[in-house]
């Protein structure tokens, strides 16, 4: 399946009342999701690939998980911030995460800035596509999950926002 192809089945798929199609040719599957809104959700890898990636992608994660568990047990006078009424933005998609849309370009969202719903947060490239992230709340961003340029997986949180 080319490229071509791929962009025309996600607009045949936002045009439909489908809400989900997997396609499987040649060792290669993907899968496209459509959420209520239009939104599409684009899951792609090679069939044989999957596994060794998503593995690759679980363990930095998790040695993050114990840096911050570490670090939080090492100095309690510092206070996190509380998670109970903060909203998180996740990841729609697999792909490459980038915060700004250039090297030498500003991030989109930094620790402190206001978003609106509609606002650009973030960049996930995947399959040679750049994929705009945009915020569905209004509020401002707490603090920035996931490290510029590092790979992330669908559903993995990326941003904290505090609503307002």
């Amino acid at each position: 399946m080319d490229f071509k192809q791929i962009q025309e089945l996600i607009k045949m798929i936002n045009k439909s009342n489908i809400g989900e199609v997997t396609v499987e040719e040649k060792g290669f599957r993907i899968t496209i999701k459509q959420k209520e809104e239009p939104v599409q959700q684009l899951i792609a890898a090679p069939a044989m690939q999957a596994q060794p990636m998503i593995q690759a992608v679980a363990a930095p994660q998790a040695a993050t998980a114990a840096t911050t568990q570490s670090a939080s047990k090492q100095k309690p006078s510092e206070s996190a911030p509380s998670t109970e009424n903060l909203v998180t933005i996740k990841s729609p998609m697999i792909g490459t995460f980038y915060r700004s849309s250039g090297p030498d370009k500003p991030p989109f969202a930094n620790v402190g800035d206001d978003i609106e719903p509609g606002k650009v947060v973030c960049i996930i490239e995947a399959m040679k596509l750049f994929n705009e992230i945009e915020s569905e709340v209004k509020g401002r961003i707490v603090k920035v999950l996931a490290e510029d340029a590092s790979p992330v997986e669908y559903d993995q949180p990326l941003f904290l926002v505090e609503p307002s």
